[in-house]
């Protein structure tokens, strides 16, 4: 019998190597931290967000995801918008959306250079294994957008591949309309303000 434990310390060890290696890449190309570079990215797929919703998505509480937004401005990399009564809405700027792209960029190389040591057949299967362990993830976090905010979207789901992230959280709502008596509001992973507009955003695009 295969020792799990084995295997779990080698994917504890490899996910914190490329957390390294993904972050350092990536907020060094932004120059900002860790949720503001991830804030960007999620901009840049979903302009137009409110604060709290896009605190929501990169993990932060609401006050911290203003104080990041005022930083995030103060470096002309967002703008907040004023629309009808109190809705503020958060938008990336020329500036922050290439930022955005360029970060994914400084992001996905490094994790390329890890794969180049996987031959074809081998990243076909790391692909499914990968997508089954997301979509075990989903479950626990519960929260497509925060899972990917720092995902490279558009590559996710290049040559019609399916986002397994943005499929779960399909296969989720599903459930929840054939049981209406199941409401995710009350699990403590949604905070419930804009959770369709955060979930119609998602990772991948609905039918993928």
């Amino acid at each position: 019998m295969h020792d799990a434990n084995r295997t779990a310390n080698l994917l504890g060890a490899t996910a914190l190597a490329v957390t390294d290696l993904t972050l350092s890449g990536a907020t060094g190309a932004a120059g900002t931290s860790a949720s503001g570079a991830a804030a960007l990215v999620v901009l840049d797929a979903a302009p137009g967000l409110s604060v709290t919703e896009l605190g929501r998505r990169v993990g932060l509480s609401q006050p911290a995801a203003a104080r990041m937004v005022d930083s995030l401005e103060s470096g002309g990399l967002v703008e907040r918008r004023q629309g009808p009564g109190r809705w503020v809405s958060v938008t990336a700027t020329p500036a922050g959306a290439r930022t955005a792209r360029t970060l994914l960029a400084a992001r996905g190389a490094p994790l390329s250079a890890v794969v180049d040591v996987l031959d074809d057949e081998e990243r076909e299967t790391l692909d499914a294994l990968l997508g089954k362990l997301l979509r075990r993830l989903h479950g626990e976090v519960g929260n497509a957008e925060l899972l990917c905010r720092l995902c490279d979207r558009a590559g996710c789901v290049r040559d019609g591949a399916v986002c397994p992230v943005g499929q779960a959280d399909r296969d989720e709502q599903n459930d929840e309309q054939k049981d209406p008596q199941k409401d995710p509001q009350n699990d403590g992973r949604n905070d419930g303000q804009n959770r369709d507009a955060g979930r119609d955003e998602g990772p991948g695009p609905r039918g993928s």
